[in-house]
């Protein structure tokens, strides 16, 4: 047991001062991104520092991807405002709960792979997406609130000393690899600018300015509502909301890993992690997340590759608001916007816009239709879902003009039509329309060969051509066709009727007796 132990957590591909170190700067990146997004949802940083604890700690230890790291999101913050102002927080703890039940469901139902339907164009859309959002969100820390209360923009000595620390601590991101690796260059530049205003006495904003990070350990809390179906009907919607966006979110970011990692993770896994955590997280407070990207790149970029390093991330995170939260707040937000800049561009897609004019005009319609549903209404779920169903009409659409057929006459006068492309819902007009009844000898043949039946709209077709002819008091024969598109037949029998010829058993004659 002990021996597995170790195997579970012993990095394979990094060293452990990648792994410790890479997962210190993650976790100081988590802080600032937790208290925000729980001002987003309207409820204490604390709930988003111990969410991103929680569900970073439990994702790096069961989950499908090692080396990506989880925790407190905007894209689930987004969904629970509402129920958060209109029924309360713990309204939102029962509804993470739920959360995360249906995502283990969709785990062990094995409905992981189901991202593999998502079309490349989709996938640029959504990163590129998620690295303007990740960009432009960091532009509320170039704005402060006058002595009116109202918020405005930086101006004069304030501004370019933030710009100058933005500045140094990209710099030192960009450049500090080339001179050595012993150090993460995130991890540095952070503690290079922080130094640097705590020595220079200067005056910019800190991660203490936001919030206090300061608390205890998370308590077990059982969510205080009652248990009736208007309480399951009154978080049913947020619930389902947040599994899909939490689960398409993370499979999306685990393929991104998987990419610039050349490995493998499991996304049924993953999807179990995930509602495992969010579960867990329900029942300790928590606000609910899913992967982050961002963070996600910066572990990878920073070396991390297995779960030593989300699990440093995750325990780090939590010691920072036991012991070191007076020092973490005085990390300045101008070397996390840094930071984070620095995500953004390296997380943007910059190949995409290279193939504009080498892909087809389909493709790139799609990937920025899904950038600009990201972008403006930062609903991840919806944008992907958009794309995907784009995707498939424009599919559809292409593939219902390849239905052809060609045809001929044998020496016996029976006219052959031989088909050639898929027969489903999008194709069946143009396939109806290559027949003549009228003017067709008494027996057709219909060669499958090069064609398959795809769905029940394919059947129908069938069925309606056997009609035609058989009111001209004509024969139909079907012939060639495959496997499934013969189960198909045979499952819809009372619509179409088919049999064998008993002279040549590739034939099947419609409209005689039931496929045996």
């Amino acid at each position: 047991m002990t021996q597995a132990f170790y195997n579970l957590f012993r990095p394979k591909e990094a060293n452990i001062k990648d792994e410790v170190l890479s997962g210190l700067t993650v976790a100081l990146a988590l802080v600032p991104e937790a208290v925000a997004f729980s001002l987003i949802a309207g409820v204490s940083p604390l709930i988003g520092l111990y969410t991103a604890f929680i569900i970073g700690l439990i994702t790096s230890i069961l989950g499908g991807r090692p080396g990506m790291i989880s925790g407190a999101t905007g894209a689930i913050a987004v969904v629970v405002v509402a129920l958060v102002i209109d029924h309360g927080v713990e309204y939102l703890f029962a509804a993470v709960v739920l959360m995360g039940l249906i995502q283990i469901l969709v785990g062990v139902l094995k409905l992981g792979k189901l991202i593999r339907l998502v079309p490349h164009p989709v996938m640029f859309g959504f990163v590129n997406g998620l690295a303007i959002i990740i960009f432009t969100a960091q532009f509320s820390q170039f704005k402060t609130v006058n002595a009116q209360g109202v918020t405005e923009w930086m101006s004069g000595t304030p501004l370019y000393l933030m710009l100058a620390l933005v500045l140094v601590t990209m710099v030192i991101i960009k450049y500090l690899p080339k001179l050595t690796k012993v150090i993460p260059s995130a991890l540095a530049a952070i503690l290079a600018v922080t130094l640097i205003v705590i020595f220079g006495g200067l005056d910019t904003r800190t991660v203490g300015d936001m919030a206090s990070i300061s608390g205890g350990l998370p308590q077990f809390h059982i969510p205080m509502v009652s248990l009736s179906m208007e309480t399951f009907w009154i978080i049913l919607p947020y619930s389902a909301i947040m599994a899909g966006v939490g689960l398409i979110e993370s499979l999306l970011t685990l393929t991104l890993v998987d990419e610039i990692t050349e490995t493998r993770g499991s996304g049924n896994k993953e999807c179990i992690a995930q509602g495992v955590a969010n579960v867990t997280t329900g029942f300790f407070g928590g606000m609910g997340g899913c992967a982050m990207i961002g963070q996600s790149l910066i572990n990878v970029n920073a070396g991390g590759r297995n779960r030593l390093s989300g699990i440093v991330a995750a325990l780090g995170l939590l010691t920072f608001i036991l012991f070191f939260s007076s020092y973490i707040e005085m990390v300045p937000m101008a070397a996390l916007v840094g930071l984070m800049f620095m995500v953004a561009i390296g997380t943007f897609e910059w190949a995409s816009l290279r193939v504009f004019r080498k892909v087809p005009k389909s493709d790139v319609l799609v990937m920025i239709l899904v950038t600009l549903v990201t972008v403006f209404l930062h609903n991840l779920a919806l944008a992907v879902l958009i794309g995907v169903i784009i995707a498939a009409l424009v599919f559809a659409w292409k593939n219902s003009k390849m239905i052809r057929a060609r045809k001929r006459m044998d020496e016996n006068g029976i006219k052959h039509y031989e088909i050639f492309g898929p027969l489903f819902f999008a194709s069946v007009t143009a396939f109806g329309e290559k027949f003549d009844p009228l003017n067709d000898p008494d027996e057709i043949i219909i060669d499958f060969e090069e064609s398959r039946i795809v769905d029940h709209s394919g059947l129908e077709a069938v069925h309606k051509v056997t009609e035609r002819y058989n009111k001209l008091g004509k024969t139909v024969y079907v012939r060639h066709l495959d496997s499934s598109s013969k189960a198909l037949l045979h499952k819809a029998s009372p619509i179409i009727h088919v049999n064998y010829k008993e002279d040549d058993p590739d034939f099947m004659h419609a409209d005689e007796k039931v496929l045996k």
